[in-house]
């Protein structure tokens, strides 16, 4: 039994070394179904704004960074089962959000607004919330949590996929898409012959990084890359280099561009 010993003492200290190599990856959580935020490139690769910012974090701390594909709903239970370190994944820092997970501060700033017929007579979210009216929503987003709280005359449709929610406006079969800026944006340059965008926000929204309630130190650490990213001119290149049309489209329009 004593000469088993020191293999069993090898064994568990080569596990060990394992698991300790292992929790030094920086696990980050998004959905990568989202351009130009959240994507795979062609070869299936993750791409996008969040997944340079999550490189750039990782770099700053000094930790390896593995990309979890994971659906939007799933985020944050993911998080708080410990699958995932942090959430990287376009995500609006909301007061329900809050009650079970924590945020760093905030990297960019939008807002929810209409996707619409070309042809509707629709020029705000009250002329949205009507009798006969049916907005369509993609499930676990803001637009779907603002839906439920006030949304109270028209039916609501809540979907699990942007591109369909995008079809019932294409379609005819919803009067509105409650969304943020930029996806409205794209969605409708998408279908212009069928879509028509109300940009200006009905509420502004600011996004963080989410992370596990009390990981305090983490937390602290991703403020301060936020900070010393902004100094840097990080945002800006990234604007430049996944949405200098849209930058220049919202100039144009007189809207302020998100970082």
């Amino acid at each position: 039994m004593k000469r088993c010993l020191p293999i069993l003492t090898a064994v568990l200290c080569l596990l060990n070394g394992c698991s300790q190599q292992e929790d030094k990856r920086l696990k980050v959580g998004m959905e990568l179904k989202y351009p130009p935020f959240e994507m795979v490139d062609t070869n299936g690769a993750p791409t996008g704004v969040s997944v340079d910012m999550a490189n750039g974090l990782g770099k700053y701390l000094g930790r390896e960074v593995t990309i979890e594909n994971i659906p939007f709903d799933g985020l944050i239970p993911s998080l708080q089962t410990h699958k995932i370190d942090l959430i990287i994944s376009s995500m609006t820092a909301t007061a329900e959000r809050a009650k079970t997970i924590d945020f760093s501060d905030p990297y960019l700033k939008t807002g929810l607004c209409l996707l619409v017929g070309k042809n509707s007579s629709i020029q705000s979210i009250q002329d949205a919330d009507q009798a006969r009216k049916t907005i369509v929503v993609k499930r676990g987003t803001t637009g779907d949590i603002y839906a439920t709280d006030k949304i109270k005359n028209a039916h609501v449709l809540v979907l699990d996929e942007e591109a369909t929610c995008v079809l019932e406006v294409v379609q005819g079969k919803a009067d509105g898409f409650i969304y943020d800026q930029i996806s409205t944006y794209e969605n409708w340059k998408r279908n212009e012959d069928t879509t028509r965008p109300i940009l200006k926000p009905f509420r502004e929204e600011s996004w963080a990084v989410g992370l596990r309630k009390g990981d305090d130190d983490l937390r602290q650490q991703v403020n301060s890359f936020l900070k010393d990213f902004k100094a840097k001119n990080g945002f800006d290149e990234l604007g430049d280099k996944y949405l200098k049309d849209q930058k220049e489209a919202f100039r144009k329009l007189g809207y302020p561009f998100y970082f």
